[in-house]
């Protein structure tokens, strides 16, 4: 009889190999969430945006658009026109042919041939005379009689383009002497302001993209 000699191998871990510790769960770390802002932000950011495209468009409207089109912008001081041209409305007035003028138009004209001072009122009939040329009767809005002395083409200036009430005080202190500073300061500023909000905007969207990573 042969006697079987039986091993038994006993396999241990590798000592490379740790075994993993026990009791340790694996965690991954979540980015930090933003803050949401709050609705006062949002209306903050609204405000500031209405009012810089409505200091923009104000600035076209007064000094751009005149500028561009030979038009000339003037204030409306006494309540003649009312209530169509109440005092303080700024009045932008294109120049036109005499021929262009029809009845119902606001026309600004030399209240005397050949001297600056000038009055806005509205043709209410147009004369012609046999060598071709036309007078206008005028009457303000506000006035209960027509104007004293008809208006021959030499004294028209031009014809109400378009209007913007409460204005026209800006217009006239912006005018002379002043405009040489004030119209640069203006400009300085809104170009600053266009500056600080193109930069809050880029930097916001590179926040909210290093948040996202």
């Amino acid at each position: 009889m042969t006697n079987q000699l039986t091993v038994t191998v006993t396999e241990t871990p590798d000592a490379a190999t740790p075994p993993p510790p026990v009791g340790v769960a694996s965690a991954s770390v979540a980015p930090a969430k933003q803050k949401p802002h709050g609705i006062l932000y949002y209306l903050g950011l609204g405000l500031s945006g209405g009012l810089f495209m409505l200091v923009l468009a104000l600035a076209a409207a007064v000094i751009v658009v005149p500028a561009a089109t030979g038009s000339v912008p003037l204030t409306v001081l006494t309540s003649s026109m009312e209530p169509t041209l109440p005092p303080g409305t700024l009045i932008v007035v294109r120049p036109v042919e005499t021929g262009d003028i029809r009845i119902g138009d606001a026309i600004t004209y030399q209240i005397e041939s050949g001297k600056p001072a000038v009055v806005t009122h509205r043709v209410i009939s147009i004369s012609s005379s046999s060598d071709g040329s036309k007078t206008f009767t005028t009457q303000g809005d506000n006035n209960g009689a027509p104007d004293a002395e008809p208006v021959v083409s030499e004294q028209v200036r031009g014809k109400v383009w378009y209007s913007v009430p409460w204005i026209g005080y800006v217009n006239q202190a912006v005018n002379g002497e002043n405009r040489s500073w004030i119209i640069p300061t203006i400009a300085g500023a809104l170009f600053l302001y266009a500056g600080y909000m193109m930069a809050s905007a880029v930097a916001g969207a590179l926040k909210k993209r290093r948040a996202g990573d």
